[in-house]
């Protein structure tokens, strides 16, 4: 059988999403977890514990909602219920839980609908990177998920810069294609947005002190964020796109560079990635049940331009 697994990670202490040797990967802890709680071993060919992912996340790059699946028997899924006197997927969901790191968190384990595929199937996928500028308060305890720049910025400038990726684009200045694949992607926003200053708890008259007090803010008051919703990203094309917003919003560079970049898809060392800590994966949205096999048969195909 297929499970869907929603989650959400912190980035900051992993070397990104995908597997490798000896080094800290978030496939690899959930993997890892994966085998103690159903007890398989790790070169078991029978059943290799694989999870494809919506998206893989470089290092440094956040989740708030990560979507992969995983294919078991279900003789094998049943050692996950123990003594537990739920049904076993509900019981592989409480105990990945409790096993996982704190900076892992499972939202839900789910039986997956004919035709998932958590990366083909997806519609898709919402990134928002997040800066404070010298328009905001630096709050040092956010620096592992906002980047800090010590200059004011444009928003203007980088909301015109940013308006000419919608669409369907060749991202070669941005980004680096998978061997075979291709940087050709579709963009369906992209806005630069400083979010407004607002109390978590606004003022409520003098019998509660706080006519003139302390106000608790919000997360995100004063930061600038960037939200940016596409089909698909290749790798890393946020932070590169990023990275060229900023460049015009400090005056940098100018629109007319900007263009240029998007009209000749060559990368080079200027449109490199902003630094991983700001960018966080929010959301990956799915088709109907019954078009979910039908999207990933159409997204398998190598992209061209028109």
């Amino acid at each position: 059988m297929r499970l869907r697994i929603d989650l959400a990670y912190d980035g900051g202490a992993f070397y990104g999403w995908a597997v490798q040797p000896d080094i800290r990967t978030v496939q690899g802890e959930v993997e890892s977890a994966l085998r103690r709680i159903l007890r398989v071993a790790a070169d078991d060919a029978d059943e290799p514990l694989r999870l494809v992912v919506a998206g893989r996340t470089d290092t440094g790059v956040h989740a708030s909602h990560q979507v992969c699946h995983i294919d078991i028997s279900e003789d094998v899924l049943q050692r996950a219920v123990g003594h537990m006197k739920v049904a076993a997927v509900t019981a592989l969901e409480h105990r990945l839980q409790r096993l996982l790191p704190g900076d892992i968190a499972i939202h839900r384990i789910s039986v997956a609908p004919e035709g998932f595929d958590a990366r083909f199937s997806a519609l898709e996928r919402t990134y928002v990177y997040r800066i404070v500028d010298r328009g905001g308060e630096v709050d040092p305890r956010l620096r592992g998920c906002v980047l800090h720049i010590d200059d004011d910025l444009d928003i203007d400038a980088m909301n015109r810069a940013a308006a000419m990726t919608i669409g369907l684009h060749d991202f070669g200045s941005f980004a680096t294609p998978n061997p075979g694949g291709t940087t050709i992607r579709e963009v369906k926003r992209a806005q630069w947005t400083r979010i407004g200053t607002s109390p978590l708890v606004p003022p409520s008259g003098r019998e509660s002190g706080l006519e003139q007090g302390y106000i608790v803010p919000t997360f995100e008051s004063g930061l600038v964020c960037f939200t940016i919703v596409a089909d698909a990203f290749a790798r890393n094309m946020v932070r590169s796109l990023v990275n060229g917003c900023v460049q015009v919003g400090l005056g940098k560079r100018d629109l007319d560079w900007f263009a240029g970049k998007m009209a000749v898809p060559k990368r080079e060392g200027s449109t490199g990635p902003i630094a991983p800590q700001g960018l966080t994966l929010e959301h990956v949205a799915y088709p109907s049940d019954d078009q979910l096999a039908v999207r990933a048969q159409a997204i398998r195909a190598k992209r061209t331009l028109p």
